[in-house]
């Protein structure tokens, strides 16, 4: 028999009324002592009220059934049927039996809950923060969303001044799409233009400019060549306009450039021979220099072209140029194409043989270059633009002095003009490369060019 079998009745109910007391007043207690441990969010709480219901949170009831609680730092006690911002801390005190909410504690004492951005913007509408009625909040909720539209639509309205939509878009690209070119297409229409007797002079010039740019590239040089442009930029050499024969001269150099099959079909329509005559004859300076870069580019490895231009007298052109006046700008092209064409050729000489390398050197051993320079008397016209100002004119003169030094060594030694022009630039680039050392730059531009000079002087000694 259990030990509270022998009790009376009352004896029972007088001790689970002690239990109740004790369980009631400890609960208080901690109440008391820690009161963030009776509290909850009111989503989260399971407290109903006095009806038996949930508490009603403020994003699922009727604006209009509402009454505003607007919560401090210190409990208080919630009507029936307020409206509790979201976030806020609730309790029940055990003691009144009423349901308490406060504002949560925030960073450094401070809060920013959704509660208190809603209540300074219903302060904006001069809302009374004390109480209104349902229709109050019922015009204030309306003002919210008529400003909260009005800012989406500003928004909007900024985003579609930025960017275009996307239909929009869609329809320009298929525009596009349809107007794309390809480079042969443009040359086409580029080749008409300049061949169309309609045409005027301005719009085969336009024409023209706009080709040179397309036919550097090795490929729409080919298809150049294959649409016959390239015998029509050759005629244009012929023209009685020069801004036409300038043109045509610069595309047909473009064209050429380090391009073997336009350079074969090139000598063999005879532009060799026009960019000579245009050379040897009275032109424009503006006419001879495109005439010239055409020219460089055609001898430029193409050692058939370069016989070519031995046997049709091209190295008495080009040495009539220094007896024109008004060509000086010219005079350091040649010299630089002259120094070009002499160690290309070293240099293959010089590299492996293959079986492709011995045709070509086969080839390179019937152009007779530099007999031809040492006969027609270049080592002294070259030796004379050391005179010339410009370092970058001198350094090429250098080059092709230090390359013919083994065919005009004899010829040199008897220069006094050539030992005294060296006399002075080794004087002008010794203090040059001293300032640039003093400078910090052991190795500079300089001292390169000093030594070239030196070197020279070293060998007519």
């Amino acid at each position: 028999m259990s030990h509270w079998a022998g009790h009376s009745p009352t004896a029972a109910k007088v001790s689970l009324l002690v239990l109740l007391v004790s369980a009631v007043c400890s609960r208080t207690s901690l109440s008391e002592r820690v009161p963030e441990f009776a509290l909850t969010k009111i989503e989260e709480s399971d407290i109903k009220d006095d009806s038996g219901k949930e508490p009603i949170a403020d994003d699922d009831a009727d604006p209009e059934d509402l009454e505003v609680f607007y919560p401090t730092h210190q409990w208080q006690a919630l009507r029936p049927g307020q409206a509790v911002p979201a976030g806020s801390h609730v309790r029940l005190n055990l003691q009144t039996g009423d349901r308490e909410a406060r504002l949560p504690d925030g960073e450094n004492g401070k809060s920013d809950t959704r509660g208190e951005k809603r209540r300074r913007r219903l302060d904006k509408m001069d809302i009374d923060s004390n109480s209104f009625t349902s229709q109050e909040l019922k015009k204030a909720l309306a003002k919210m969303k008529e400003s909260e539209k009005a800012e989406r639509m500003a928004h909007e309205e900024e985003v579609r001044k930025k960017f275009r939509p996307i239909q929009q878009l869609k329809e320009e690209f298929e525009k596009l799409n349809v107007k794309m070119e390809t480079d042969y297409e443009i040359m086409d229409k580029l080749i008409s233009k300049f061949n169309s007797s309609a045409s005027t002079l301005d719009e085969k010039v336009a024409a023209l400019y706009d080709l040179e740019y397309y036919v550097h590239q090795v490929d729409n040089a080919k298809d150049f060549l294959s649409m016959g442009g390239l015998q029509l930029v050759i005629e244009g050499l012929n023209s009685t306009e020069p801004v036409l024969k300038e043109h045509a001269a610069f595309v047909l150099g473009a064209a050429l450039s380090s391009n073997p099959k336009v350079q074969i079909e090139a000598i063999e329509g005879g532009a060799l021979q026009k960019l000579l005559v245009i050379l040897a004859t009275e032109q424009p300076q503006a006419v001879k220099k495109k005439a010239l870069f055409a020219l460089c580019s055609m001898l430029r490895h193409f050692p058939y072209a370069q016989q070519q231009f031995l046997k049709l007298g091209g190295l008495q052109v080009l040495r009539g140029l220094f007896r024109q006046k008004g060509t000086e700008a010219l005079h350091v092209r040649v010299v630089t194409l002259l120094y070009d064409l002499i160690v290309e050729k070293m240099l293959l000489e010089d590299s492996q043989h293959g079986d492709q390398t011995e045709e070509k050197i086969q080839q390179y051993r019937q152009v007779k270059l530099v007999p031809a320079v040492v006969e027609q008397d270049w080592c002294v016209v070259v030796s004379k633009l050391l005179a010339l100002p410009e370092h970058d004119a001198r350094e090429k003169v250098l080059q092709l002095l230090g390359v013919l030094m083994a065919f005009c060594r004899e010829r040199y030694r008897g220069d006094r003009a050539l030992s005294a022009a060296l006399g002075l630039l080794r004087s002008e680039y010794e203090e040059l490369a001293a300032e640039e050392q003093r400078d910090g730059d052991k190795d500079g531009y300089f001292k390169e060019l000093l030594g070239s000079v030196n070197t020279i002087i070293q060998e007519l000694g």
